[in-house]
């Protein structure tokens, strides 16, 4: 009686234990709804954060890499170039630039670069970098502080300048020169940024309703043509070094430049795969195009120069790179990786013929070649952009009807596009002769910018430094 009567108990156990947990378990899933709509919400919470941190990273990476461009890339690929009696007043005129524009656009710079004012200049809403804070700013990159891209931005505004005084190497005034760029940086780099770059600014494609939008990923206009453009004309505006072209005045240590070379080479991939503003695919690309127009510009100058002298020099070489380089950046983050192969190449072979045949018919004194490589390079890198720029690679102008990416460049059948990359061409041009003389006869006629022929033949090193860069009897 006693086992049957356990054995009820025992089956009635089985048969209700399922509803009963049932009817336990469905309140507690009920009450987890809510919590777990909170998770997927800290969860996207956590995915931005996760994506807002690796842009972030990638962007102050990016920019160290532009900054070593100018120290120590561009001062060791400058100083070996000149004579040994420049190297140190050659390295200096680089290195200033990195304090005193670092000064120059945290005052004012920034916000005539970035802030909101017209067609042609910003605003002075940022002055003392006020508002440029910790929090993304949506007009430009929303997935990173301001000040991370303001930062990012100063080492362009840095190198740009800098790139200058290799045309004028070996023959100006420290104090002159420094005086001449600070201000050259406000009244030709920054209305120039501005313009293409900056919010409601006359050639940037993401104006609405721009007449003339022009593609510059990375600054071929902004950085090379302003400043190449410019750096003839102090060329012109200075006169030939005493001597030239009589006396061969060869660079002094190779090696110092071939080291500089490569590490402007590196950081060039922060200059043009940074200007993604984010650790996409878009920075992929730009880091690949980098590469292999640096690549072919290299070996088509240096088969251009063994052709034409019978032997292919280390010089040639890296001033292929560099020109490469330089053309590349405008179309780096709007081309396929075979057209920055050819982009490369035709960079190598036009800036080698304005190096080694043009500026000798010529007969300026362009003493490390900034307008053949930079000036040069970024405008027919400007030119190029209109031409292989792919919606493939990124649909500047979206997309039609049907959701078909519009044509970017002339090869998708968009040639109104090689156009206003010839605009912005003229504008940087005619902005950059027109500001450069104009500073240039100021400075001048106030406080003189050519050495005098005493201090010019001992060099920059004794006469504007008091001091030499190589003791060789320490």
């Amino acid at each position: 009686m006693r086992l049957r009567r356990f054995s009820m108990i025992l089956l009635l156990f089985f048969l209700t234990a399922p509803l009963v947990s049932f009817a336990a378990v469905a309140p507690m899933q009920n009450r987890q709804v809510p919590v777990t709509q909170d998770q997927i919400a800290g969860l996207e919470a956590a995915v931005r954060n996760a994506q807002s941190s690796g842009d972030n990273a990638w962007m102050l990476v990016s920019a160290a890499l532009v900054l070593l461009m100018t120290g120590p890339g561009l001062t060791l690929f400058y100083g070996g170039l000149v004579r040994r009696k420049n190297i140190l007043g050659t390295m200096m005129q680089s290195f200033a630039m990195m304090g005193i524009i670092t000064l120059v656009w945290a005052v004012v710079g920034y916000s005539l670069a970035f802030g909101h004012g017209n067609g042609f200049i910003g605003g002075l809403e940022h002055l003392f970098l006020r508002g440029v804070t910790l929090t993304p700013n949506a007009d430009y990159a929303g997935t990173i502080p301001e000040q991370t891209f303001m930062i990012y931005q100063l080492m362009f505004a840095i190198i740009t300048p800098a790139l200058i005084t290799g045309a004028v190497a070996e023959r100006v005034k420290f104090g002159s020169l420094a005086v001449f760029l600070t201000l050259w940086s406000l009244l030709v780099y920054c209305p120039m940024a501005h313009m293409i770059w900056g919010v409601g600014g006359l050639m940037n494609f993401g104006t609405p309703g721009v007449r003339w939008p022009v593609l510059d990923f990375a600054g071929g206009t902004v950085v090379h043509i302003t400043s190449g453009i410019s750096a003839l004309v102090c060329a012109l505006y200075l006169g030939k070094r005493i001597g030239y072209p009589q006396t061969d005045m060869p660079p002094h240590s190779m090696v110092l430049s071939f080291v500089g070379a490569c590490l402007l080479w590196v950081g060039w991939f922060g200059f043009n795969a940074g200007s993604a503003l984010s650790a996409g695919p878009l920075a992929t690309s730009a880091f690949i195009n980098t590469q292999f127009a640096a690549a072919a510009a290299a070996l088509t100058w240096t088969l251009a120069e063994w052709l034409q002298n019978g032997k292919p020099t280390a010089l040639g070489a890296i001033s292929g790179a560099v020109a490469g380089l330089a053309t590349i950046t405008q179309a780096s983050g709007f081309v396929q990786p075979m057209s920055a192969l050819a982009i490369g190449a035709i960079a190598g072979l036009v800036c080698s013929f304005m190096v080694l045949k043009m500026k000798r018919v010529l007969g300026y004194d362009d003493s490390l070649d900034a307008f053949g490589v930079h000036g040069v390079g970024g405008t027919v890198g400007a030119l190029l952009t209109g031409v292989f720029a792919s919606s493939a690679i990124y649909a500047v102008f979206g997309k039609d009807a049907v959701g078909r990416p519009r044509p970017t460049g002339a090869i998708e059948g968009n040639w109104h596009q090689i156009m206003n990359q010839a605009i912005a061409v003229s504008i940087g041009w005619l902005l950059a002769i027109v500001g450069t003389l104009v500073l240039l006869f100021l400075v001048d006629r106030v406080i003189g910018l050519r050495l005098s022929p005493t201090d010019e033949s001992a060099g920059l090193d004794l006469s504007q430094h008091g001091e030499e860069g190589y003791e060789l009897n320490a």
